[in-house]
């Protein structure tokens, strides 16, 4: 049995923190009732309270497919550090 440690990349990276801050973000927008809860100004029409929330629907679908996409990158980076570790340990 080798006595080498194992080398794992960190659990925390850059790229983790923007995926957690675009899925946080949308949450944080809606929970924050103050800063939206008023009917100007309106558009078309249509009071701020109203198009405000329907525009961080779009917004929303934008941020979790750019976490996605992060994401694979970030496990596609992942398994090809450890297949380069194992290779290395041969």
């Amino acid at each position: 049995m080798s006595e080498t440690p194992e080398m794992r990349p960190p659990v925390v990276t850059p790229a983790r923190v923007v995926i957690a801050l675009c899925l946080v973000a949308p949450f944080v927008a809606m929970l924050w009732v103050g800063s939206y809860a008023d009917t100007d100004p309106a558009l078309i029409g249509i009071p701020f309270f109203y198009w405000y929330q329907m525009l961080w629907v779009l917004i929303s679908t934008a941020l979790t497919m750019l976490a996605y996409r992060l994401w694979q990158r970030d496990q596609r980076a992942r398994e090809t550090a450890a297949a380069r570790t194992e290779e290395a340990a041969k």
